[in-house]
């Protein structure tokens, strides 16, 4: 069965080349550091740019509500058990050295995926054992899973191709090319590496032979810098030395940069879930008394509305209220006194001394520091003491890969990466996906068992009511907090435009924004 994009959407994805005469310059100022390029280790919204903007995937996420149109890859066919699928490449894709593309390619990167394990290849492991991808001939490459999935197509743009021959060539003690593609890019994509600094991040040059044209007005050279100083990062941009921001500032930053009549604030729906992951596998969290006593001693009204300024919505769990698949609970409330019940209960059990608790945070994000002082505050009036301690984001995340290093508590953002509810309930508690992506050290079979149906069948109404199940009965479990989902707010310079806002992404692709004079 072929699987084809509507026509409108490849129109609007692919422009005819032109001999446009701008030459524009980009800078975006991120509140993350970018301390690789490699795209097959890390994956994440923070270092996201580097990504979209260096690399192509078979397929693509654009605009909003997320829609996949072809890339690499003009269309695909599945097998009648559903297990192998084949896609036809394009036959005019080059490299940014002049190396035409081949599916020998495809096969190259996506078995260096496999084999890092890391980044998105942790979620195909699962999903397909190394060797079962093959060139079926120059122009098309086959994948043939252990099972029928049902989430498969939604990764597809997440198998971002390398130049094969550039990373072998740079291949030293069997390292499969990562000291290399740190700091250097073997990619297709729209702008090609000029410099790279992990101290200060990257500036791209336009590759103007990129396969998809480009439009009459484009950006020659886009930079994302490195500034984790949100007050810096906020009068930079008032003062045009950046045209761009991240779209998660706090209210009153937003507000500030509206008044500003060389700035423009771009308003987007979005699926991103604030909410704090908690250690499930270390004492006492390793107990629902305790991890209940978490839930209702957080001010969730007091941060919507009083920090976030209402801006946001309660989202009670994981999955995002405006997805499919996401269930109808109350959700937990600030209580202190039903907090201490729960905690009379644990001490029952446990005794009556507690150590003192770690929450790790992301320094240059300061909702999650203003969330974890809330979160220490209502701890402290039932007399358990707990520790701050800021990291930047690849610090934080590195930790959190790791139980032993994981701290007691992080306050986050789970962003969309394909729009399923997989991407939600499925990555952060499902035991096929620890400890790289369930960082919460969470397991349960009865979940673990729905989460595996709800993956390989495709009618979407069954799938909905199995993410629903397992979402409630992690929700009982009470194995995380949660608080709100998002609103995007893009604060760029009032001159750029045809910024297309994607929730995977968001809104850092920039092959089709320009600057107006």
């Amino acid at each position: 069965m072929k699987r084809t994009i509507l026509a409108v959407c490849a129109a609007l994805a692919f422009a005819a080349p032109t001999f446009g005469i701008a030459k524009d310059r980009y800078v975006h100022a991120n509140n993350s550091a970018y301390d690789t390029l490699d795209p097959h280790t890390v994956r994440d919204v923070a270092r996201v740019a580097s990504r979209l903007n260096f690399y192509d995937g078979l397929y693509r996420w654009v605009d909003n509500p997320p829609q996949l149109i072809p890339w690499l890859a003009k269309d695909h066919t599945v097998s009648e058990d559903g297990k192998t699928w084949t896609f036809n490449l394009r036959d005019d894709v080059t490299f940014h050295d002049g190396t035409k593309m081949t599916a020998k390619d495809v096969v190259y990167s996506f078995e260096r995926m496999l084999g890092l394990k890391k980044g998105a290849g942790s979620l195909f492991l699962p999903m397909i054992d190394p060797g079962n991808t093959v060139a079926v001939d120059d122009y098309t490459v086959a994948f043939t899973l252990k099972e029928p999935s049902a989430i498969f197509a939604a990764l597809v743009p997440d198998i971002l191709v390398v130049n094969s021959a550039l990373v072998a060539a740079n291949t030293k003690d069997d390292d499969m090319g990562q000291g290399y593609l740190i700091d250097h890019v073997a990619g297709s994509g729209s702008y090609m590496l000029q410099r790279y600094d992990p101290a200060r991040g990257f500036i791209g040059e336009r590759f103007a032979e990129h396969f998809a044209g480009w439009g009459e007005k484009y950006l020659d050279e886009i930079e994302f810098r490195t500034v984790l100083e949100t007050n810096t990062r906020i009068q930079g941009l008032m003062r045009g030395d950046y045209q761009g921001l991240d779209g998660y500032l706090a209210p009153d930053q937003v507000e500030r940069l509206r008044e500003d009549p060389n700035v423009q604030i771009l308003e987007e729906e979005s699926m991103r879930v604030f909410h704090f992951a908690v250690h499930n596998g270390r004492a006492p969290m390793d107990d629902k008394n305790f991890r209940m006593v978490l839930t209702h001693a957080f001010d969730y009204d007091g941060y919507i509305n009083e920090i976030m300024k209402g801006t946001v919505a309660r989202n009670p769990t994981i999955v995002p209220g405006n997805l499919w698949g996401a269930p109808k609970v109350p959700g937990y409330t600030f209580d202190l006194a039903k907090a201490k019940e729960y905690l009379d209960a644990y001490k029952a059990e446990h005794g009556e001394e507690i150590r003192t608790l770690k929450i790790g945070t992301l320094a240059g994000f300061s909702e999650t520091e203003q969330a974890a002082a809330l979160m220490q505050n209502g701890l402290a009036q039932l007399g358990i003491n707990v520790e701050i301690e800021s990291s930047p984001w690849p610090v934080i995340n590195s930790n959190m890969q790791n139980p032993e290093t994981m701290p007691d508590m992080v306050p986050y953002w789970k962003s969309t990466y394909y729009a399923d509810p997989n991407n939600w309930i499925g990555e952060q508690y499902g035991s096929r996906y620890a400890p790289t992506r369930n960082v919460s050290d969470y397991h349960n079979a009865e979940v673990d068992a729905m989460l595996e149906k709800a993956l390989i069948i495709t009618d979407q109404a069954e799938r909905a009511k199995l993410y629903e199940e397992a979402t409630t009965q992690v929700y009982n479990d009470a194995a995380g907090v949660w608080i709100y989902n998002t609103k995007w707010y893009g604060p760029y310079a009032s001159k750029l435009k045809n910024v297309r806002f994607c929730p995977v992404g968001n809104g850092q692709d920039m092959r089709w924004a320009y600057i107006e004079d």
